[in-house]
């Protein structure tokens, strides 16, 4: 009995650092939320908190998305070493349903008032040289397509497909805990099998309609593609800083090993090489070309009206070192990937680039009296802090409610005992 009740509050502790963690995580969301909706009501320039917002919503949705299609490709492939970290990727995907909730006002402000973040949501909205969006041919060759009734149903559609696909393999998941039927992996395995290609089209599309559709002129088929290597980065970096801080917590001990981190690490260090080949593809056919439909795209990435260098060139070349000279160059390091600080700090680095990343295709958008660009060190930056936080806290919120509902490893999948002894 004294054993007993020496040892009861150390299996609550779990419990109660989660329930207090959540805690925390949703008041800094609410806080970020709050700041970034008075920079809205109270910023001369409206359209910088808007866009700002924009980019919060589909850092964190891209993250999810990541998450989501690691969960599918380790059932398809019916790996063996992830069991115990694919575990936390389902957690992560609770966050769907409030990243499809926090997409909301976007789409209202869409309807209240249309071309305020899309500009070819109003017809009237002026174009540089062009008369109005309306009068422009390349929009109207694309009307089918972008319009704010197909936006709004086919970004319903997204969130929808997200959450259905997450809602069926965290079901089967956590219902094998329990009654340790070995039938749910198979079906976790069929729902991969459609969520995969469900996933795939929906992100490209997502990423199409939120953030290259701002500048509708441009052409780029890499899109898609561009956008799913930041999803899985953001997802594998994630589980990096979920699996240090669960194991320096004392709940991974014995659980994770070496050979666990040096694998996640081969997979950032792949998908680091993917990011590059798919960027520089894109760069390169683009400036090989040369054709101004697509060619305009970067050049207010790089210079201004008057020929001068804009901080976007700078923040290009940024992209290029921090999101893959360094990460590469750090690890090609054997030790660097199963040091568990180091990748820790890889992984950080990375979460960080990505953001920027997206600021880089969604906020030069917004343009001066001139057509130019506006600076990337400006208010709007504090913007995209703000936002970040605030939908971030309402993410990881989500992840800690569902830590606590299941058990911390999936104990009863067929695999658990490969991956508890996996090795190189």
């Amino acid at each position: 009995m004294t054993s007993q009740a020496a040892t009861a509050p150390a299996a609550l502790a779990p419990e109660a650092a989660n329930a207090s963690a959540a805690t925390k995580a949703l008041t800094a969301g609410l806080v970020g939320l709050a700041l970034t909706a008075l920079g809205v009501a109270f910023s001369p320039d409206k359209h910088g908190p808007v866009m700002s917002y924009l980019v919060g919503v589909c850092y964190w949705t891209a993250i999810a998305i990541g998450m989501l299609l690691m969960v599918m490709i380790h059932h398809i492939v019916d790996a063996s070493w992830s069991v115990v970290i694919r575990r936390q990727w389902e957690h992560g995907l609770a966050a769907f349903k409030w990243l499809g909730l926090l997409f909301v006002p976007l789409l209202i402000l869409a309807w209240m008032k249309p071309g305020y973040v899309w500009p070819w949501m109003d017809l009237n909205h002026p174009l540089h040289g062009h008369g109005t969006v309306g009068a422009d041919v390349l929009y109207q060759k694309k009307s089918g397509f972008l319009n704010l009734p197909m936006f709004t149903g086919m970004t319903a559609g997204f969130y929808l497909i997200w959450i259905w696909l997450s809602a069926r393999l965290r079901k089967a998941s956590f219902t094998q805990d329990a009654d340790g039927n070995a039938g749910w992996t198979s079906t976790n395995r069929v729902t991969s099998a459609f969520g995969i290609p469900l996933a795939a089209l929906s992100l490209t599309f997502a990423a199409i309609y939120w953030m290259k559709s701002l500048e509708y002129h441009w052409f780029s088929t890499m899109y898609g593609v561009w956008f799913f290597a930041n999803c899985v980065r953001g997802a594998l970096c994630s589980a990096v800083v979920i699996m240090v801080w669960l194991y320096r917590r004392g709940d991974l001990k014995g659980v994770l090993n070496t050979n666990h981190f040096h694998s996640i690490g081969q997979l950032m260090l792949a998908f680091t090489v993917f990011w590059a080949y798919v960027t520089f593809s894109q760069y390169f056919l683009i400036w090989n070309a040369n054709v101004p439909e697509e060619t305009f795209w970067y050049n207010i990435r790089e210079l201004n009206h008057d020929g001068s260098t804009n901080q976007w060139w700078w923040v290009g070349l940024a992209l290029l070192f921090g999101h893959f000279v360094l990460p590469f160059c750090a690890l090609l390091s054997y030790r660097y990937k199963v040091t568990h600080h180091i990748i820790r700090r890889i992984a950080f680095w990375v979460l960080t680039v990505i953001l920027v990343d997206i600021c880089y295709n969604t906020l030069p958008a917004l343009k001066d009296a001139h057509g130019d660009a506006q600076p990337f060190l400006s208010l709007n930056l504090l913007w995209v802090l703000t936002s970040v936080l605030g939908v971030g806290g309402v993410c990881v919120w989500a992840f800690l409610r569902s830590l606590g509902t299941t058990k911390l490893i999936p104990i009863r999948d067929p695999r658990i005992t490969e991956c508890l002894t996996h090795h190189e």
